[in-house]
Parts: C-alpha cells; structure tokens; sequence
C-alpha cells in the first residue's frame, strides 16, 4: 500500500510541477513583445508550454493506472 500512496504522490506532484511550467511559459508568451524582430523567445516559451503539457499528461495517466489499479484490488477484495 505505501508504494501505491508513494506512486500517487509522486503523479501529483508531477501535475503540479507541469502546471507551474505550464503558467510560467503563458506569462512569458503574454508578456512577449509582437514587434520584436527575434522570435526565439517565443518559441522557447511554446517548446516550455508543449514540454509541461506532456509532462502533465504522463502524471495524469500515472495517477489514472493507479486509479484502476486500486479500484480492481477492491473489486477482488469485495
């Protein structure tokens, strides 16, 4: 069980790491300046978002498994 809860946290904390990237990398998007000549850091900022958002998604799916996985330990145990 305390792999489970160590499992759980671990996905947690991962969906809110990439969150926090997630917010950092829109700031930096809005503060952009449209009329700079140099896009590098706008796209940067877009790799950042597209980076956190994978990153959120496979913490997501962690916590989902371990979802189902303790809905079928109960299931058999009931």
């Amino acid at each position: 069980m305390d792999t489970t809860f160590t499992g759980l946290s671990a996905g947690l904390a991962g969906i809110q790491r990439g969150l926090s990237s997630l917010n950092g990398a829109a700031q930096r998007v809005a503060s952009g300046d449209p009329k700079d000549a140099q896009p590098a850091p706008l796209a940067a900022a877009l790799v950042d978002a597209l980076e956190a958002q994978i990153q959120t998604e496979a913490s997501a799916n962690v916590v989902r498994r371990i979802d189902e996985t303790l809905g079928t330990l109960i299931d058999i145990r009931a």
